[in-house]
């Protein structure tokens, strides 16, 4: 309990990393799971350690 609250978002940035590896690593098909770390990211003010990989995911990201 004490290891989620000091990464809050360890398992989104696991699920990301479980899709891009069952989709060839095109990360057009685990939008769904990038926006999820993102809006973990928000919750916790981006106080994880995974929330840093998030800004070049996000630049992959169709607009």
């Amino acid at each position: 309990m004490a290891e989620q609250m000091k990464e809050p978002c360890k398992k989104a940035a696991c699920d990301i990393q479980s899709c891009l590896s069952k989709n060839n690593f095109d990360s057009r098909k685990c939008l769904k799971v990038i926006e999820m770390l993102q809006s973990c990211c928000e919750r916790c003010n981006y106080n994880s350690t995974h929330c840093a990989s998030l800004s070049g995911l996000l630049k992959q990201k169709p607009k």
